[in-house]
């Protein structure tokens, strides 16, 4: 392989805490949910019911939460090339994220 034909790639990541605070409410809201439905089932004759009932849908609710989650990080990940002249330099305060710059000649 020719070293001349080589590429470099630059890595992004563009997610902010607003790409994913609408599947945090939703999860919320599902927790939120499945605790009322406990209470509700507490004052029933068997009380294991209301345990189970919290565990079964936080069980199930997390394979969701975390497909959703992963899906979009993957989305707002940002791969471009580097032209061979370019140099990267970190963008101060944020360590993720890096900016090309012109090499002086």
């Amino acid at each position: 392989m020719n070293k001349s034909n080589t590429q470099k790639y630059q890595f992004v990541c563009t997610l902010t805490f607003g790409d994913i605070y609408g599947q945090i409410i939703v999860w919320l809201i599902t927790i939120t949910i499945s605790l009322a439905s406990a209470l509700a089932l507490m004052g029933a004759k068997r009380p294991v019911y209301a345990l189970v009932t919290v565990g079964l849908v936080v069980l199930l609710s997390l394979p969701f939460l975390l497909f959703a989650f992963v899906t979009t990080l993957f989305n707002h990940i940002e791969v471009t090339a580097i032209s061979p002249g370019t140099k990267t330099e970190p963008i101060p305060g944020n360590i993720s994220q890096q900016q090309p710059v012109q090499a002086s000649s």
